[in-house]
């Protein structure tokens, strides 16, 4: 039977529509934020550790209790040497004849010792060794001992120069308004940078307080974690001494930056940038007075310091930075301009600035006591990031971008064998840098929400204020939070079933996400929950067990509500929950997906799912309707589900208006669109996917308005995306049409749309089109703006377009060197044109590619992005271009030997994808486009109506 047409409407759309229209639908979308993951990253980059076991610790013989340090710059004039001295007053707290600190990239040392508490103490000279490897930097004297319980303090004269990386301390340009070139010292010292600035005991538990003087020319001025004091002349800032506190998180600004300030809660902050930015400084500011007043009500801990200032660093290869007192951040991260700024760049600045401003507490209050425990201070900025903004923009209802983000983030992610757990043994630097991870950031964010609800936020809460009280100023470990919390659910005398060291400690100590399998009985109401690992291998055997928080709805009654556990896992591999279910009625786990799993449904199961989702799709909540999206992929293609169930579930989608569930089937669509866009089929595929999204991209058009919802524009820009990646004509036009207009008589495209009408009117642009973006972007001086170009140019679908926009990556001027590793993913992963440019450009330059800065060495862009490109390569066509090169660069100084194997092992994988999958999608599909699927989803929206009629 064909495809029956009512009006040029589809039977099946009528259907969904009519059902849809009885439904009382709240709109509310939400935009897809950057992840915070990597952005801290002092490395961005995965090295392959030392092998050799020694100890990269400082000795544990000595302690600071107090550094003193002087700095001297002229970097107003683009010098980059430095002059500093340190003055460190130290305990010793076993005799030794040496001190040991830390020292990266300094010379020019001389360095006195004098005791304290002694009459008539002379200061003696030392003599240095230092070791390269580890970076330490020896004193001692011959004939000198230094007895336990005494103090001494240690001055080190030293020289150093601003590094160009943006590590340590280092120098950083900009263009002003005039043309001229400006220069400033900034810094950025996490994980161990700190030492780069002037020698010290550079790990996090080992605290001081810090006084700080720079001498600067008078036309600069210099800003610190602390106020200036008041002491301080013309050239030379003292600023007043700090509380004790980590090395790395010591910082410092040299500059002629400009500031607004305000105050709120009793705390002064003021956010700075170049000159010329003033305006754009508005939206940091209040964001940020309001999120630390929610911050310091919800843990019931005042804020440390007696200021709190936000920077905007021009050169940033960090995302931001928590320096206590004094944030860092890129200026796409602080600046927002209130005509041509983005409702994402509003966003994605107040919940960068929730995260950083999280860390003040945890991390910078409470220090951790090694990096094997990043998570103990990334995880809880990674909730409250959200946390907070939520706190303070309710109603961006923000944990919907959560959802989307950083909590699917951690089950893509967590999803192999081998993953590590959130407490990771390191030692050495290389070691450190490979933890700023989705483990570190987004895994431990969600495991860490998944205990707030299954406990309560009310024990949660109270066990956050005991973590922090009781270990303030100091450095602890994950037993310090588990005995916090354990304490507050006694103070609540609230019940938990087992110890909390051993529920959250089943979570830290041990890799992988569960999956929970879910068999109902029909016949007496109860259903059987098991767990076991989840990994993309369905065959995959482990003994791991968690301590598993469960709660269920019955969607009899469908009140999502409540999150706190009902049940749970106890360490045990299975239990049976007698719930009394009507056999008609559908179960979901898990309510809101605030925990952290997935959870496999037996087939009469997914069947009511989508029965309810067709008729009644309001009643479940967006993140789980999101979830069983995500799980629904993720089942289908490692052979735990027929794919048929997928592709049926995902045509309740006409009715969908909530961001996480279209967000998910975004995901989905792109990944399935990633392999099968090359297919002969591929067509039927497409219509698929117009069926499922015209009717939303009808209702939310492409136009921007004043009056809409806070993150609405978001979802209008998904449907945009999967509209015109279906080749629904509607979307090309109106997105070339806005483009054109830009072009020809300067009408300006609404922000919040700028990134889908540049991407897809790009990809049938002419030249001049084209170059107008290109030329734009070269001449822009907004961050954000420049980021959201260099994306859009990617997706043109011209050979010769994309060849001259890839060769500016090694271009001798246009884009900051930051940005010239940028280039080419874009191209590469837009389809197999890009991909092709992208080889062939590589193959013709990678001794230059190879050369651009990396921002802080370790794995060059030539490497990573031929590893970039071969999680693309889906056909043999493709498959040979890669091959030649990766055979032209192999053996280069500038690629692993293991180059080989990682494109191997990305293309098999996808071969091996294509072999499983392929088939039963591309069948099923065609199947729906020559009617006899879309018959069965059209009887199966009658027959929901009538189940709903029934039950209601």
């Amino acid at each position: 039977m064909g495809r029956v047409q009512v009006g040029g409407m589809s039977l099946f759309l009528v259907l969904l529509l009519a059902i849809s229209a009885t439904q009382a639908a709240v709109v509310r979308q939400f935009p897809v934020l950057d992840h915070l993951q990597h952005l801290e990253n002092p490395m961005q980059r995965s090295v392959v550790p030392f092998a050799d076991e020694d100890n990269y610790r400082l000795p544990n013989d000595t302690i600071p209790s107090h550094y003193a340090v002087s700095l001297s710059t002229n970097v107003h004039t683009g010098d980059t040497v430095f002059d500093g001295t340190v003055a460190i007053t130290l305990s010793v707290l076993t005799t030794t004849s040496k001190i040991v600190v830390h020292a990266r990239q300094l010379e020019n040392f001389t360095a006195t010792i004098i005791q304290q508490g002694v009459t008539e103490a002379v200061a003696q000279d030392l003599v240095y060794e230092y070791e390269t490897e580890r970076e330490f930097l020896t004193f001692s004297k011959t004939g000198l001992s230094f007895p336990e319980d005494t103090t001494w303090i240690l001055t080190i004269k030293y020289q150093g120069h601003l590094r160009t990386d943006n590590g340590g301390f280092y120098l950083s340009t900009y263009t002003d308004e005039e043309g001229n070139t400006k220069y400033l010292a900034t810094t950025q010292f996490e994980s161990t940078d700190a030492r780069h600035a002037f020698p010290c005991y550079d790990e996090p538990s080992k605290r001081a307080e810090f006084t700080i003087t720079i001498t600067h020319d008078p036309s600069y001025n210099a800003i610190s974690n602390m106020p200036v004091d008041s002491s301080s002349t013309s050239g030379v800032t003292v600023f007043q001494k700090t509380v004790n506190m980590p090395s790395y998180l010591v910082a410092f600004i040299v500059s002629e930056f400009v500031f607004s300030e305000g105050e709120l809660n009793g705390l002064p902050q003021r956010v700075f940038s170049r000159k010329g930015t003033e305006h754009e400084q508005e939206w940091a500011l209040t964001t940020g007075m309001l999120v630390e007043k929610r911050l310091s009500g919800y843990f019931g801990v005042p804020f440390a310091l007696p200021k709190l200032d936000q920077a905007g660093i021009p050169d940033f290869a960090a995302g931001a930075m928590e320096n206590w007192g004094l944030a860092t951040y890129r200026e796409e991260y602080l600046l927002y301009n209130t005509e041509n700024s983005t409702t994402s760049t509003k966003t994605n600045i107040a919940t960068i600035e929730a995260h950083e401003d999280a860390h003040m507490w945890f991390g910078d209050l409470v220090a951790i006591e090694w990096w094997s425990f990043l998570w103990l201070k990334e995880g809880f900025a990674t909730l409250f990031e959200n946390l907070a903004v939520d706190l303070a923009y309710p109603e961006w209802d923000i944990f919907q971008t959560f959802h989307a983000g950083s909590y699917q983030s951690a089950l893509v992610n967590d999803a192999s064998a081998n993953a590590r757990p959130m407490s990771h043994f390191v030692q050495k630097p290389s070691e450190i840098a490979l933890l700023y991870d989705s483990v570190s950031y987004a895994k431990a964010g969600s495991v860490l929400d998944m205990w707030r609800h299954a406990l309560t936020n009310t024990v949660f809460q109270r066990g956050l204020h005991n973590y922090l009280v009781d270990n303030q100023f100091t450095a602890a470990n994950p037993s310090k939070l588990f005995d916090g919390i354990a304490k507050a659910a006694i103070e609540e005398n609230y019940s938990v079933p087992a110890t909390v060291a051993e529920m959250m400690g089943s979570w830290t100590s041990q890799g992988g996400v569960p999956l929970l399998t879910v068999t109902r009985n029909y016949e007496n109401g109860s259903f059987t929950v098991k767990q076991s690992v989840y990994t993309n291998d369905k065959d995959y055997t482990s003994d791991k067990l968690w301590y598993v928080p469960i709660n269920y709805v019955d969607f009899s009654n469908p009140d999502f509500r409540n999150t706190e556990a009902t049940h749970y896992l106890l360490n045990q591999s299975e239990i049976t929950i007698n719930a009394s279910l009507d056999a008609t009625n559908l179960l979901i786990l898990n309510k809101k997906s605030t925990g952290y799993y997935r959870v496999l449904y037996d087939a009469p199961n997914y069947q009511l799912a989508i029965n309810a989702l067709i008729t009644r799709p309001h009643k479940i909540d967006p993140r789980n309707r999101a979830q069983l999206i995500n799980d629904l992929y993720r089942f289908a293609t490692s052979g735990r589900v027929p794919h048929a169930t997928l592709l049926e579930l995902l045509t309740y989608l006409p009715q969908e208006d909530q961001y996480s569930p279209w967000s998910a089937a975004n995901t989905v669509i792109t990944l399935l669109n990633r392999y099968l866009s090359g297919d002969a089929d591929y067509e039927n595929f497409r219509f698929y996917v117009r069926e499922l999204v015209s009717l939303q991209f009808d209702k939310f058009g492409v136009n921007d308005y004043k009056g809409d919802q806070h993150l609405v524009p978001f979802t209008r820009n998904v449907l945009i995306n999967l509209a015109c990646l279906a080749g629904l004509d509607s979307c090309l036009k109106e997105t070339t049409a806005k483009l054109t207009a830009l072009v020809e008589t300067g009408t300006k495209i609404e922000p919040n749309l700028q990134s889908q009408v540049y991407c897809n009117g790009l990809k049938q642009a002419d030249d001049k089109t084209f170059d107008f973006v290109f030329n734009k972007l070269l001449n822009s001086t907004d961050q954000a703006e420049r980021r959201l170009l260099i994306s859009a140019l990617g997706c043109s679908q011209s050979t010769a377009q994309l060849e001259k926009f890839v060769a500016s990556s090694i271009a001798s001027e246009g884009l900051r060197d930051q940005e010239r590793i940028t280039v080419l993913s874009p191209v590469y992963s837009r389809g197999e044109v890009g991909l092709l440019v992208a080889i062939e450009f590589l193959q013709n330059n990678w001794e230059a590619y190879g050369q651009l800065n990396t921002g802080f060495g370790g794995v060059n862009p030539l490497y990573s992005d031929i590893v970039g490109i071969s999680a693309y390569t889906v056909n043999d066509k493709q498959k040979a271009a890669l091959q030649e090169l990766v055979d032209t660069v192999k053996n280069t100084e500038y690629v692993p030997s293991t180059l080989q194997a990682s494109v191997d092992s990305n293309v098999n994988a996808n071969y091996a994808w294509l072999a499983s999958n392929r088939d039963p999608l591309m069948t099923w599909v065609a199947g729906f486009r020559s009617g006899s699927s879309a018959l069965n989803a059209s009887i199966l929206a009658i027959l929901a109506c009538l189940l709903a009629a029934k039950l209601f």
